[in-house]
C-alpha cells in the first residue's frame, strides 16, 4: 500500500498548512518530522516556534535533520500515524551542507516512501521555477532539489502542486 502524498509548491505557496490540512483530515495519531535546524540563527528560531505553536500540541514532532529514513521506519511501529515531512529541501540543504552522500540518501528516501505502510504526507519547494542562480553550490542545490522531488513524486500516490494557496493536482490515487 502506497500512502504517500508529495506536497510541492514555492514559498509561502501553503504548502505546509495544505499537507497539515490533509493529515488532520485523515485521522490517526499525527507526527511531524521537522527537518529544520538552528543553526544559531534568532529569525529560524522564531520561524521553528511560530510553526509549532501554530500546529498546536496534538502534533507530535520529531526534530530530524539527517537520519530521516531512520526516523519513519521507526514510525513504523505507531498504531496508524499519520505523518508530515517538512521539508525536503531543507533536508537536502543539511546534506549538502555537511557534505553527505545526496544521491545515496535520496535513493533511499525514495525506496522508503514508495513502499511506505501508512499516511506519509511529504512537503517540498519547488526551486526550479526562477532564475539560473549565480554560484555553483545554489545551482548543486537547484539541480538536487529537481531531482529528488521527481524522485518522490515518481513513488508517490498523489502530487500536489500549491499556489497562492490553492491545490492543483497532479497525480491523484488510482
Amino acid at each position: 500500500m502506497n500512502a504517500a502524498c508529495l506536497v510541492l509548491g514555492g514559498a509561502r505557496s501553503g504548502k505546509s498548512r495544505h499537507a497539515e490540512m490533509l493529515a488532520r483530515r485523515h485521522g490517526g495519531s499525527l507526527h511531524y518530522i521537522a527537518t529544520a535546524e538552528n543553526r544559531d540563527d534568532a529569525e529560524m528560531a522564531a520561524r521553528i516556534a511560530w510553526h509549532r505553536a501554530d500546529r498546536g500540541s496534538d502534533w507530535i514532532t520529531h526534530e530530524t535533520p539527517f537520519a530521516l529514513v531512520e526516523c519513519l521506519e521507526a514510525l513504523e511501529r505507531e498504531n496508524a500515524p499519520v505523518v508530515v515531512l517538512d521539508c525536503l529541501t531543507l533536508w537536502l540543504s543539511n546534506l549538502l551542507l555537511a557534505e553527505r552522500d545526496i544521491e545515496a540518501e535520496g535513493a533511499r528516501l525514495a525506496d522508503f516512501v514508495g513502499r511506505c505502510p501508512y499516511r506519509l504526507i511529504v512537503v517540498s519547494n519547488e526551486v526550479g521555477l526562477s532564475i539560473v542562480p549565480d554560484n555553483a553550490l545554489a545551482r548543486r542545490f537547484r539541480d538536487a532539489a529537481g531531482i529528488l522531488n521527481q524522485r518522490i513524486a515518481a513513488v508517490s500516490a498523489e502530487v500536489v502542486f500549491m499556489a497562492a494557496g490553492l491545490p492543483l493536482h497532479l497525480k491523484t490515487a488510482s
